[in-house]
């Protein structure tokens, strides 16, 4: 094997490895006034309470940054367990983002949920009552969840001067509306405030491949 081709492999593994952390896309031309309109990606992931970190980690398990993600103080650590569900298959090393939480929840996408066996019901984050559980093995223990598992809603995180700028307020919805080779409009898009974020919309790994997000032209947040 000559140097090319070990450079190549390194290429492959390397965004295998990486493709979890797609870049946020910024299209040339967007209507989010004050401030960027940036659309994330955001791959399956689970957030977990100190207690659960500890189980599945070990005492006095504390998470360890890898990377920040967009929205300030949130970041992906370094951090994985194996989720198994009701049909024994198992999705390996699923992230833990951090900082942690007062409950844990695990994030899937629509092709995740039927890979699994589970029919995974579309909540906004937070939202976990009545929904299924899952196995989480992590490298020092094992934890059974009875609830916690869904699809997360797409959503936009807004600030008050974008609330003000599309004249909206939280919960409300949203349209999206993504133009480009796979041009597409995503309905429902849930509202969410927050007094210091930036404005961003989170999709799932089935919507950004659906629209091909990176070939975005123009990215338009369109109110009811």
């Amino acid at each position: 094997m000559d140097r090319a081709q070990v450079e190549q492999l390194v290429r492959q593994v390397l965004r295998s490895q990486l493709g979890e952390f797609r870049q946020p896309v910024v299209a040339p031309d967007h209507n989010g006034g004050p401030n960027p309109l940036v659309v994330n990606v955001s791959a399956r992931h689970l957030h977990v309470t100190d207690e659960d970190l500890e189980v599945l980690f070990g005492p006095g398990a504390k998470l360890t940054k890898l990377k920040d993600l967009y929205q300030p103080g949130e970041f992906a650590s370094e951090q994985t367990v194996n989720l198994i569900g009701p049909r024994n298959r198992m999705i390996p090393n699923v992230r833990i983002l951090g900082p942690t939480r007062k409950f844990t929840q695990v994030e899937l996408s629509y092709t995740d949920g039927v890979f699994l066996g589970v029919d995974l019901p579309l909540r906004i984050s937070g939202n976990i009552k009545g929904t299924p559980g899952c196995v989480l093995v992590g490298p020092y223990g094992a934890l059974t969840l009875r609830e916690g598992v869904i699809r997360a809603e797409r959503h936009v995180h807004m600030g008050p001067k974008d609330l003000a700028h599309f004249g909206v307020k939280d919960q409300d919805r949203m349209k999206l509306k993504i133009d480009g080779p796979c041009g597409v409009v995503f309905e429902n898009l849930v509202v969410r405030e927050h007094p210091k974020v930036h404005l961003e919309v989170h999709i799932d790994t089935d919507e950004g491949n659906a629209c091909h997000l990176e070939s975005a032209t123009r990215m338009e947040l369109i109110k009811y």
